[in-house]
């Protein structure tokens, strides 16, 4: 089993991947999103911590990767223009990510995402 994080938990898209990690027999640890009206997650994961800070949601899931029971993957259901600042962050954090496309708008941003190719 596998823990989860998922930003933009109210979302469009959101209750789909909610759906895929509930099949899937893993666990939605943690969710963020600035709306508050996402009942969404208590049919599913009724222990699921909800923040609508983006500050207070960052320190649980840093505090969260110093324990036993840390995060494996994030999943991101947010706006375009916002998927770039947060996959590199939960990069960062030591999760993998899933987002749904596109990853980046401008082929500017690319290499801030992705490893250098060998051939630069």
């Amino acid at each position: 089993m596998k823990n989860f994080a998922l930003i933009g938990a109210a979302g469009y898209i959101a209750p789909r991947h909610i759906k895929a990690i509930a099949d899937t027999g893993n666990n939605l640890m943690v969710a963020y999103d600035k709306f508050d009206s996402v009942g969404r997650l208590d049919s599913s994961f009724p222990d699921c911590s909800f923040f609508t800070e983006q500050e207070q949601f960052n320190r649980f899931c840093s505090k969260q990767m110093h324990t036993d029971d840390k995060l494996d993957w994030t999943t991101i259901c947010t706006p375009n223009y916002t998927h770039d600042a947060f996959i590199r962050y939960r990069l960062r954090l030591g999760t993998d990510v899933i987002c749904e496309k596109p990853l980046v708008l401008n082929a500017y941003f690319c290499n801030c995402v992705c490893t250098t190719p060998s051939w630069h």
